[in-house]
């Protein structure tokens, strides 16, 4: 008999703060890769490895449903992204459905000494289970990203007992952030506001982490980009308002944001968490992300080029330990958009550094 396991993919909510540091101490697993190979690129495979405490990755190769996801025209919700995954993994699961979380971000992009782009982002969140997905689709570009796994929750069994690849596919389906093969970099960014995205023509639905998915599949860049969103309806997780960060190896940085459904571009090379777009909304969000954003634009200001070093001394300069809040910033990523190299720093330890490299398929 199959098991029937009731498994939640958290969506999103705005909050003014993000992070707890209740838990953002923690001690690490005894299965911890050692600090040699933390700096040499980790080779990842099908078997969920675990970096640390809060830390996995893996890496999936293969179909996982979503061309035939986009076919069958989409979701406009994330209960009906569920419904999708829970018919898509009926070995494993049974039903799958979206709860709420909230989270805060800052990115930035820069180039570096030797002409590459070069792409920052910190994520703000409660001490949650981070994991890296490297994934090698059958059609599209390769791409890593990044998943918040308490963004799925089940009823009365862990995640974990789900296996490796049921955890991979789930994931798959709710990026944060991610970057491809062609050195397109995503982020999703929140923004506190009541207005939501519902946007409703006859064109095929898509939700906020389903656009990431889509983009890192199938974007090539910011202009490739635009034109794929534009051929969807987009609709916000959970109903509360977001906006995309993108960047490219022509050295594009934009910000997609969604007013009265309208999507709006507007170049920017820092996205913190209020509207950039000019109108009625610009500068809607909260304070510190006006601060942190600050901060950021004055690093490149004082910076005509960067490394992925100073990139992550910029995005430790907006970590959250610096606020004095109860927030963490979870995790920090460095993405090389020109050598898809890829540096991951956890829950503030931004003298550990995790490597990862993109392998071009297409």
């Amino acid at each position: 008999m199959k098991s029937k396991f009731l498994i939640c993919l958290l969506g999103f909510f705005i909050a003014v703060t993000g992070c707890s540091k209740t838990e953002h101490m923690k001690e690490k697993s005894n299965d911890v890769i050692s600090k040699e190979e933390t700096l040499s690129p980790i080779v990842l495979t099908s078997k969920l490895l675990q970096l640390e405490t809060g830390l996995s990755a893996i890496k999936y190769e293969g179909d996982y449903g979503f061309d035939e996801f986009l076919l069958q025209g989409g979701a406009v919700s994330d209960t009906e992204v569920a419904a999708f995954l829970s018919k898509y993994i009926e070995n494993d699961v049974s039903q799958l459905s979206f709860n709420r979380m909230s989270f805060g971000c800052s990115t930035i992009s820069a180039k570096d000494t030797d002409g590459s782009l070069l792409f920052g982002r910190n994520f703000d969140w409660n001490s949650c289970n981070a994991m890296i997905i490297y994934s090698v689709p059958e059609t599209g570009y390769a791409s890593i990203s990044t998943v918040n796994m308490d963004f799925i929750s089940m009823t009365g069994i862990s995640l974990s007992t789900l296996s490796d690849k049921a955890q991979a596919i789930i994931g798959l389906y709710a990026p944060l952030d991610g970057m491809n093969e062609k050195g397109l970099a995503v982020s999703v960014n929140m923004i506190q506001d009541s207005a939501t995205i519902s946007q409703n023509t006859d064109k095929p639905d898509i939700t906020t982490t389903i656009a990431i998915r889509l983009l890192l599949n199938q974007a090539a860049n910011v202009d490739e980009a635009v034109k794929l969103l534009q051929q969807y309806d987009m609709h916000a997780s959970m109903g509360y308002m977001m906006h995309l960060v993108l960047a490219d190896t022509n050295n594009r940085s934009v910000v997609i944001e969604y007013i009265h459904n309208e999507m709006i571009v507007t170049e920017t090379p820092v996205v913190t968490n209020f509207y950039l777009s000019e109108g009625e909304k610009k500068g809607i969000g909260t304070a510190q992300s006006h601060e942190r954003y600050d901060i950021l634009m004055k690093t490149l200001s004082d910076n005509e080029v960067m490394s992925m070093e100073t990139v992550r001394d910029a995005l430790d300069s907006v970590s959250k330990d610096n606020f004095g809040e109860f927030e963490s910033t979870e995790w920090s990523i460095v993405f090389n958009q020109s050598t898809k190299t890829i540096h991951y720093y956890h829950r503030e330890n931004y003298s550990n550094r995790y490597t990862f490299i993109i392998e071009e398929v297409q």
